[in-house]
């Protein structure tokens, strides 16, 4: 799994970012590129900007119970599987609007590093650790970047 708090492996996620173009096409699913990007910069709204809802106690306890552990474990996602509805981006983005904010989310996380995030709470799973954290982000950042072949 790459570190997302890594100088080296934050570059190489915004190296294969900024090889993306607005015309990229998906090796599976269906969004489009700039709706990726505005998709993958949903987790990092949901760290750093206070405009999601947090999930009611018993969604908590949910995704807590049953989803907490493959988000934040290192066993990759599959292909085409189901997104949460608070992730999902219908409408067309502006492409390079959100590959510059994705870049910005990924530089910001990278400086504060791994210890502003030991025991830093998440919208929808509570407390996690920086591995849980680090996992999240990056296992993330791979299948969709891997999903644009790039």
């Amino acid at each position: 799994m790459k570190n997302i708090f890594s100088t080296d492996d934050s570059k190489e996620f915004v190296d294969r970012i900024s090889k993306l173009k607005n015309d990229s096409q998906p090796l599976w699913g269906k969004m489009s590129v700039d709706q990726m990007l505005a998709h993958c910069n949903v987790m990092y709204e949901m760290v750093y900007d206070n405009i999601h809802q947090k999930p009611n106690s018993f969604m908590r306890f949910i995704l807590k119970s049953f989803i907490k552990n493959k988000v934040v474990n290192e066993t990759l996602y599959p292909r085409n599987i189901r997104t949460a509805p608070q992730f999902i981006i219908s409408n067309n983005c502006d492409f390079e609007l959100e590959k510059a904010r994705l870049i910005n989310y990924i530089n910001k996380t990278q400086e504060l590093g791994e210890k502003e995030f030991i025991g830093k709470e998440s919208l929808s799973s509570g407390k996690l650790n920086s591995k849980e954290w680090n996992n999240m982000f990056a296992k993330h950042l791979d299948h969709h970047l891997s999903q644009f072949n790039v």
